[in-house]
């Protein structure tokens, strides 16, 4: 039986603080057009549609895409995938709420792939926390990061 093929080892990033500095506020107009695009109405009380677990985390960490991946020795033009992405609600999201957040490269491991020859997978976790540190949304991601140039 051949030799399993050897690649040097990805980026040590585990760990990689992914906090954001800003507050995320879903405007009670932006959570109104979203769910409209979905065809539902928006809540009457206030309740943000669960989708911002997403999209929160993802625009108030700490990093853009293009960043989370250059972490990772990536070039972002050669296309992350997501992998999956799963959620714990605390409580549910609302408008007009200030958020921050929080999270970190949980890892980074690199694979043989079929599909790429090479891949490495990220796995991180953000979450939305009130200002006073509770947390309402914690959202963990996987991505799959084709390493093409390794595979040569």
């Amino acid at each position: 039986m051949p030799d399993a093929p050897t690649f040097p080892p990805p980026p040590d990033v585990a760990g990689t603080s992914l906090s954001g500095g800003e507050f995320y506020v879903i405007s009670a107009e932006e959570n109104a057009a979203l769910c409209r695009s979905t065809g539902v109405e928006p809540d009457a009380g206030g309740e943000a549609h669960p989708i911002y677990y997403y999209i929160a985390t993802q625009v108030g960490m700490g990093v853009t895409v293009a960043g989370l991946c250059a972490a990772c020795d990536f070039d972002i033009e050669e296309g992350p995938m997501m992998g999956s992405s799963s959620v714990t609600f605390e409580q549910p999201l609302v408008t007009d709420q200030p958020y921050v957040v929080t999270g970190q490269i949980r890892s980074l491991t690199r694979k043989p792939s079929r599909a790429f020859g090479v891949m490495d997978l990220l796995d991180y976790e953000l979450r939305l926390c009130l200002p006073d540190g509770r947390p309402v949304v914690t959202s963990r991601n996987s991505w799959a990061l084709p390493r093409r140039e390794l595979a040569r």
